[in-house]
């Protein structure tokens, strides 16, 4: 994140770590990475020196101030994040917009013992970050539209997409996917096998397989998405043994030997798909069905070749049976 703004903007960059061990960590990575777009005539050699010499770091809150914009990246732990905020609010100027790169938290909640909460937004960015252009820009119902512009003006100028959500577990992306997720790992729960639920998710086009997915995001970061998951909706997310076992560094949990077939597992996906994607806009996450499909296209890497993934759903009568119209006309509650 640091690098992308850095190259983007050239404007002074700052890092803040727990150690000076691991800010000089990130300032050397910073410093290699450039040296290696220089080696590869993608960055001139005075520009490189010049963008390396603006970026510097330190362990105290200090370093902050003066900023103009602030993106908190700490572990998913609504406390964590608070005590951030509260620590940059001591240092920062009033108008430094305090902005949060969460994939799951509320961020009205973040901002709540604030004296400035107007000034949080969400920007939620998705890895890897120099390849996917999305951004979830999460207002929330204290977010002025000086902090939201400024959130919005920036995602641009990173030349990345943004997607405007209102503060919602999960937003848009996570929660689909989380959706999609709980099948599996329920499948897995009930004796079918990692390659029938990779292929079950696969035949819908998708660039990676579930179990792919699940490690570069991490066991343990998909099984705390979960958990929040189901605190808000405990019905649709429901906890699985297996997932647990995972991200505790085990093995598949079967609790009872009750596989499906492929196709069957498809259906499912597919179904769970459409009675998410109708919850998300009947709650008015987004304002409609494009900002889905945009948001799935973007930062989950849907394929481009079957229009969005509500549009998919519609297509093939999957919307219909599950939610009783067409994806494209629900629309929340006035």
């Amino acid at each position: 994140l640091a690098l992308l703004v850095l190259r983007r903007l050239e404007v002074p960059i700052v890092l803040r770590d727990l150690t000076q061990e691991q800010v000089d960590e990130g300032i050397a990575w910073i410093h290699e990475e450039l040296e290696d777009l220089v080696k590869r005539g993608r960055l001139a050699e005075g520009k490189g020196r010049f963008l390396g010499s603006i970026v510097t770091g330190g362990t105290g809150w200090d370093v902050f101030a003066g900023c103009d914009l602030v993106l908190e990246a700490v572990f998913e732990e609504i406390s964590v994040k608070k005590e951030v905020f509260a620590e940059l609010e001591r240092v920062v100027a009033p108008e430094c917009v305090l902005a949060t790169n969460t994939s799951s938290l509320s961020v009205t909640e973040m901002g709540s013992d604030l004296t400035h909460p107007e000034r949080v937004v969400g920007m939620h960015f998705f890895n890897p970050v120099a390849v996917l252009p999305l951004v979830e820009l999460v207002r929330t119902p204290r977010t002025d539209d000086t902090a939201l512009a400024t959130a919005w003006a920036l995602t641009k100028k990173l030349r990345k997409t943004g997607v405007l959500v209102q503060d919602s577990t999960a937003f848009v992306v996570n929660r689909l996917l989380g959706r999609q997720g709980s099948v599996i790992t329920q499948a897995l729960d009930h004796g079918n096998t990692v390659e029938e639920t990779d292929e079950a998710v696969l035949r819908m086009g998708l660039p990676m397989a579930p179990s792919v997915l699940l490690q570069l995001v991490g066991p343990k970061v998909a099984n705390h998405v979960r958990h929040q998951l189901h605190d808000r909706w405990p019905d649709r997310f429901p906890l699985s043994e297996t997932l647990e076992s995972l991200a505790e560094g085990g093995d598949v949990v079967v609790v009872e030997h009750a596989p499906r077939s492929i196709e069957e597992l498809h259906a499912a996906v597919l179904e769970a798909l459409a009675d998410e994607s109708r919850h998300i806009l009947e709650e008015g996450v987004v304002a409609g069905a494009a900002d889905i499909d945009t948001c799935m296209l973007l930062g989950a890497g849907f394929p481009f070749w079957l229009g969005g993934i509500t549009k998919h759903l519609d297509q093939t009568g999957v919307s219909e049976r599950v939610v009783g119209r067409l994806l494209a006309d629900v629309r929340p509650p006035s």
